[in-house]
């Protein structure tokens, strides 16, 4: 319903705080790290949004930036984990680098997230590498003109699958890329470079 609200933050809280938007003040769920960093009050500020109904409640979730609301929007697509377990995973680790555990079965770095154990790291792993596959698996994939390179090394196809994690499709990776050395950039480089164009 909302893609995101701006305006002047009035109130911070531990686990929300409040925008006023023309005489209207929003409370607006986020984490805890989000709301530590977000701003002063007073401060004009604009937060990316998820609007959840359910019968008994409606609230407004915000992210700082497009990457932490799809990683919010695909934690809620995994079963057992609720907004709550959400926020909390988005204070402690940042999209790049969930999505390169998700891609790597990095168990552990997941394991280390308040309230996650070990079998909710891997349901949240095997999920979302399934969610994965459907993707990649549906995708029809172009021809690769004779001018680019046949073959695309490790990092830059691992870099892609952390992208799809995210939600991003291969076409719009692929094309974010054309502007990236890819050569001479890192996996967690090649990740969060692509993560500021694919948002812009």
């Amino acid at each position: 319903m909302f893609a995101y609200i701006k305006g002047s933050l009035e109130m911070k809280f531990k686990n929300y705080l409040v925008i006023d938007v023309g005489g209207l003040g929003y409370k607006i769920f986020m984490s805890e790290n989000a709301i530590n960093t977000i701003g002063e009050i007073g401060d004009i500020i604009k937060v990316f949004t998820y609007y959840r109904v359910r019968e008994d409640d409606v609230s407004i979730f915000g992210f700082k930036t497009q990457e932490e609301l799809r990683m919010f929007e695909l934690l809620l697509s995994v079963s057992g984990v609720g907004a709550k377990s959400a926020l909390v995973m988005l204070s402690c680790i940042q999209p790049s680098d969930f999505a390169i555990a998700v891609i790597s079965n990095d168990v552990k770095l997941l394991t280390q997230i308040p309230g996650i154990g070990a079998k909710s790291a891997q349901r949240i792993i095997l999920e979302l590498k399934d969610k994965l596959k459907k993707e990649q698996s549906e995708e029809k994939l172009e021809e690769v003109s004779k001018s680019k390179k046949s073959e695309i090394n490790n990092n830059v196809q691992e870099a892609i699958s952390a992208l799809m994690v995210l939600g991003f499709t291969k076409k719009d990776i692929e094309k974010a890329f054309e502007h990236l050395d890819i050569d001479n950039l890192s996996l967690e480089d090649l990740i969060k470079k692509g993560l500021i164009l694919l948002t812009k």
